[in-house]
C-alpha cells in the first residue's frame, strides 16, 4: 500500500495502513447529509404514525394489522440505522471501528430482507382474501399471521449474518473505512433470494389478485341494493387489491435499479450512481407510509387523532376510527 500524505488519511499515526478521506466536495456532502437526513425522519416518523396507529386503536381492520405493522417496523429501523450510517461512510471517514461496522452491515441486510419479506406476506394475504375470500377469516388468522411474521424475521437473522465478515480481505483491507464486501456467491444468492425470487412470487399472485378483482369489479355492478353490504364488502376488498398494486408497483421502481446494478458489479455500487440507488431503497421506506395515509381513511383519522395529542385521553383505545 502506497504512502499518502498524512493530511490525507483518516489516521495519519497509520501511515501504511489508512484510508484517505472522502474525495466528496463541501457542497456534496451537505447535499448528500440533508437528503439523507431528510428521508431518515421522514420515514421514521410516517412509521411510527403507521405502528402507533395499529397497535394503539382497538378498531383497526384485522387485514391491516400484523403484515402492516412488521412492515412499517422493518421500515423505520431502515430510516433510524441504515440512513445515518450512510451519511458517515459517503461524507467523512469511518471512525467507528470494524465490529460496529461488522454490526451496520448486518442490520442493513436484516431490516432489508425483513422488508422485503414482509411485502411478500402482504401480497399473501391478498390474494388469499381476493382470491378466496370465503375461507380467508379460518385461513388468515392473527395466530398465523404472527407465526410467519416471525418466521421471516428469525429468516432474515439467519440470513444477514451469513454477510458479515469477522476479518476483511487484508489485500485491500484499510482503516477509516466501512466497505460491504461479499463474494461472487454470496452476491448471486442475495440477488435471487431478495430480488428475483421475491419479485417473481409478488408479481405471479398480483397477476392473479387482478384477474379475479377485475371479474369481482364487473359483477358488483350487476348486484342489486338489497344486498348493500356485501357490496361495501367487496368495494373494501378491491381498494386493499389496488393499493397492493401501487405499493408493489413502488416496491420494482426502488428496488430495481440497486439490484439491476448489483448484477453488474459491486464496484459500480461505490460510485455516485450506488448513492443514487441506496437512496432509492430508502425513500420506498418512506414512501410505504404515505401510500396508507392517501388510501386509507381509518389511517388518516387514526394520525388526526395522534398529531392533535387526543390519543392521551383515557379511551382513546376504543375511538371509532373505521
Amino acid at each position: 500500500m502506497e504512502v499518502h500524505d498524512g493530511a490525507e488519511l483518516c489516521f495519519p499515526q497509520l501511515l501504511n495502513t489508512s484510508c484517505r478521506k472522502p474525495l466528496t466536495s463541501w457542497t456534496d456532502a451537505v447535499f448528500l447529509c440533508f437528503l439523507l437526513s431528510t428521508i431518515s425522519v421522514l420515514t421514521v416518523a410516517l412509521n411510527l404514525l403507521v405502528i402507533v396507529s395499529i397497535s394503539h386503536f382497538r378498531q383497526t381492520p384485522q387485514t391491516h394489522q400484523p403484515p402492516p405493522l412488521s412492515l412499517s417496523v422493518s421500515d423505520s429501523i431502515i430510516g433510524l440505522v441504515f440512513m445515518p450510517g450512510e451519511i458517515l461512510r459517503k461524507t467523512s471517514c469511518w471512525y467507528l471501528g470494524n465490529f460496529m461496522c461488522s454490526l451496520y452491515m448486518y442490520f442493513t441486510i436484516l431490516t432489508i430482507s425483513a422488508s422485503v419479506g414482509n411485502t411478500v406476506l402482504i401480497s399473501i394475504d391478498r390474494h388469499v382474501a381476493i382470491c378466496d375470500p370465503l375461507h380467508y377469516p379460518t385461513r388468515v388468522t392473527v395466530r398465523r399471521a404472527r407465526v410467519c411474521i416471525l418466521l421471516c424475521w428469525l429468516c432474515s437473522i439467519f440470513y444477514s449474518s451469513l454477510f458479515v465478515k469477522d476479518d476483511p480481505d487484508k489485500g485491500t483491507y484499510c482503516f477509516g473505512k466501512c466497505i460491504f464486501q461479499t463474494d461472487y456467491i454470496l452476491g448471486t444468492i442475495d440477488v435471487f433470494v431478495t430480488f428475483i425470487i421475491p419479485v417473481t412470487v409478488i408479481i405471479i399472485l398480483y397477476l392473479r389478485v387482478f384477474v379475479v378483482a377485475l371479474s369481482q369489479a364487473r359483477a358488483i355492478t350487476a348486484v342489486t341494493l338489497q344486498h348493500s353490504v356485501t357490496v361495501t364488502s367487496r368495494k373494501s376488498e378491491l381498494k386493499a387489491a389496488r393499493t397492493l398494486g401501487i405499493l408493489i408497483a413502488v416496491f420494482l421502481m426502488c428496488f430495481c435499479p440497486f439490484y439491476c446494478l448489483s448484477i453488474a458489479g459491486q464496484k459500480i455500487l461505490r460510485t455516485s450512481y450506488g448513492i443514487l440507488v441506496l437512496c432509492l431503497i430508502c425513500f420506498n421506506s418512506c414512501l410505504n407510509p404515505l401510500i396508507y395515509a392517501l388510501f386509507y381513511p381509518w389511517f388518516r383519522r387514526a394520525v388526526k387523532i395522534i398529531v392533535t395529542l387526543q390519543i392521551l385521553q383515557p379511551g382513546s383505545r376504543e375511538t371509532n376510527i373505521l
